[in-house]
């Protein structure tokens, strides 16, 4: 339950510290005194958007902080513990946010993320509001209310369903692979087999395209190429070119090679400069005289470049990704020859498994209309003790068969719709069409009613659920609040004095003018305050009457 809280900077609250009863807190007061900011407060230490219209004004930053006690056999335990943050029993979510956009959550000490919070916050706290109410209008959340309420009956049920829905989804990715319907194989089969046609055709050797290049730039500079080497050539072994030079130096060191070895070396290497130029004008010529090409060559070469390039861009950039990607072509194209007996395999497979879904979605739907069964009486039991005499329900389901069930759906098969009718003589009509908002509000709390022991919940958070709501109704919803109380802290907005006497704790929210600035405070009233308060909650004129009838309130209540 929740113990403390404390806020800081948010709204016009400047500072504000609350400690709550382990049953029944009411907030009441003036309409716009300030008791939404501490509903605010609360979901935003419980991980609602953050919001920088938050921060009071002239502030830097904003700060709230809850302290929860935890019951022995809370699920947060086995939540915190996955998180590795260590728990005695007493847990404090420290949230705060700054005027810059940065903020920071705390479980305990331990920086946390704001899907970490709300892991933990779904076991402890449910706030209900206003906007509940659409929540429940819509069929599929109906469903899901459902569920919740069943939870253990059908719990492996849902566990089975969606690992037969997920071999489902398997087989059909099997399929596709091998080409998927017969249409599409051929279709597959058609493209693989040119695929493979245009890689072998092409006759693609590795190294190929780069010894083109280079010889289309031999082909594209010829001219230039032969004047250099008949240049070369020239100078080489012309008279008086290089090698007629090499061959003076050979003669004239030649002669003083003998008087020592220094010499003799000199006169070594001269001579083998000599062979080697020789040699080179020997080759440049052999290389002058070959130089040569023809049109068809050249031709040739650009359509090989051109066409080994569309293969690049479609298959792989390099000859050795080309051979791969025809490597893995021809495999698939075996594989999908081969593939026939392979998915009639598979489609019986997917028959099975469709079969079985479906008897999982029937199974599913039989355990909820048993659960339906009883939260059918018990939410009209609920009601007629809320002041709505005649009240029905019914969640009605609507039936399917192997035809038309949806086999996709982790949920299942089902389609429900909630319905209602709260007058004698008036046909059962969907909640969504005909349910008026004081009726809507008794609703949910026959509803909670019969959620209190689900998932741990250990604190309720209402905002004007009794909105709608007066007289002897007021009083019965009061009697409600009570009973769920009695296992599960309840902390309510009301404007009702039959709810604020019933409350074990109440707390007056006021505005206060203070230094030029307007302050929200926040009072946890007395007996005698509470006479007051209840008071001028019935809008009556202060006098001897109305306050002996506030005493009688609180008396009937035990307060």
């Amino acid at each position: 339950m929740l113990n403390r809280l404390y806020v800081r900077n948010i709204a016009l609250i400047d500072e504000a510290n609350i400690e709550f009863d382990k049953k029944f807190n009411v907030l009441s007061g003036e309409t716009g005194s300030g008791k939404s900011i501490i509903l605010d407060s609360i979901n935003f230490v419980l991980g609602s958007k953050a919001d920088k219209n938050l921060i009071r004004y002239g502030a830097e930053e904003a700060l709230v902080k809850a302290e929860f006690t935890l019951d022995d056999d809370s699920p947060v335990f086995a939540v915190l513990e996955d998180m590795d943050i260590d728990c005695d029993g007493t847990l404090v979510i420290s949230r705060k946010y700054t005027t810059s956009g940065k903020g920071s959550i705390k479980l305990n000490g331990n920086s946390v993320t704001v899907s970490m919070l709300k892991a933990v916050i779904s076991h402890l706290v449910d706030v209900h509001g206003q906007s509940e109410h659409f929540f429940l209008l819509n069929e599929k959340n109906q469903l899901s209310l459902i569920d919740s309420l069943c939870q253990d009956k059908i719990s492996e049920l849902k566990q089975r369903l969606s690992e037969l829905i997920s071999k489902k989804k398997q087989i059909h990715r099997e399929i596709d692979e091998l080409g998927g319907d017969e249409q599409e194989r051929a279709r597959k089969l058609d493209l693989l087999d040119y695929q493979i046609k245009e890689i072998t055709e092409a006759e693609v050797r590795v190294g190929e395209y780069d010894e083109l290049v280079g010889r289309k730039k031999v082909i594209d500079n010829i001219e230039k190429i032969a004047v250099a080497l008949n240049e070369v050539k020239s100078l080489l072994s012309d008279d008086n070119g290089c090698t007629d030079i090499l061959s003076a130096a050979e003669r004239s060191i030649s002669s003083i090679s003998s008087y020592g070895d220094e010499y003799s070396s000199l006169c070594e290497r001269i001579e083998n400069l000599s062979v080697e130029a020789e040699d080179l004008s020997e080759t440049i010529s052999d290389i002058s005289d070959g130089l040569s090409f023809d049109e068809g060559e050249a031709s040739y070469i650009d359509a090989r470049i051109t066409l080994l390039k569309n293969l690049m861009r479609k298959y792989g950039n390099g000859e050795e990704a080309m051979l791969a990607y025809l490597e893995d072509a021809t495999r698939q194209y075996n594989a999908l020859n081969e593939a026939t007996e392979t998915i009639e395999r598979l489609n019986r497979e997917l028959s099975d498994i469709e079969d079985e879904i479906y008897e999982v979605c029937v199974r599913l739907s039989d355990e909820r209309q048993l659960c339906c069964n009883t939260l059918e009486k018990n939410v009209v039991d609920e009601l007629v003790s809320l002041n709505i005499p005649n009240a029905r329900f019914e969640a009605r389901f609507e039936k399917f068969d192997r035809s038309n069930a949806r086999l996709n759906d982790a949920d299942g098969a089902d389609d429900v719709c909630f319905m209602f009718s709260a007058n004698k003589g008036e046909p059962l009509k969907p909640l969504s069409s005909i349910i008026s908002g004081g009726e809507m509000s008794r609703f949910m709390l026959a509803i909670k009613t019969q959620m209190k022991n689900i998932n741990g919940i250990s604190t309720y958070i209402f905002d004007e659920i009794d909105a709608g709501i007066s007289g002897i109704t007021a009083r019965a919803v009061a009697e409600k609040f009570i009973a769920i109380s009695a296992n599960t802290q309840i902390i309510a907005v009301s404007h009702l004095p039959q709810v604020c006497a019933a409350a074990t704790c109440q707390f007056l929210i006021s505005k206060i003018e203070e230094n030029g600035q307007t302050l929200t405070r926040i009072k946890k009233l007395t007996s005698d305050e509470r006479v007051d308060e209840i008071v001028r909650l019935t809008g009556s004129q202060t006098s001897e009457a109305a306050i002996m009838h506030a005493k009688e309130l609180l008396a009937y209540f035990g307060n």
